[in-house]
């Protein structure tokens, strides 16, 4: 629930779910704690906000490299997501940029200059939506 609505209010919650209030908010600050729950926040839609280019980028990088370069993708204007994934490439990013010319400078002037990435390719994303969790 509090993923389709991280704004949902205790009580709301409590309801749904059938508990009281106390034991809801009980069991949410429970699941902060654990770090189950990492945080609160917006869902943005990118091309409203300015960012209107978003491409999946995939790297092959150096063999054990990852912590140094996941770093180095922290950094990078636009970064939105980064995973370590097995199969033909070693990390998968997600970027959101104004335009075609920025997304273009940002692989061919920031990513290739990353000396432990051997390659990449870009895969321009045409349309997204963001699921609404199916609990």
């Amino acid at each position: 629930m509090l993923q389709a609505d991280g704004r949902a209010s205790i009580r709301s919650v409590a309801e749904r779910v059938h508990v009281s209030r106390a034991n809801a908010y009980a069991r949410i600050n429970r699941l902060v704690e654990d770090g189950v729950i990492r945080g609160f926040g917006a869902r943005v839609d990118h091309e409203r906000a300015g960012h209107g280019t978003s491409a999946y980028i995939t790297l092959k990088i150096v063999q054990n490299t990852w912590r140094t370069v996941r770093e180095q993708l922290r950094q990078l204007p636009g970064a939105s997501h980064i995973a370590l994934v097995g199969g033909d490439f070693d990390v998968l990013l997600l970027v959101h940029t104004p335009d075609n010319r920025t997304l273009r400078e940002l692989v061919l002037t920031r990513l290739q200059a990353i000396p432990e990435v051997l390659s990449t390719r870009t895969l321009l994303v045409f349309e997204e939506e963001d699921l609404e969790p199916q609990w």
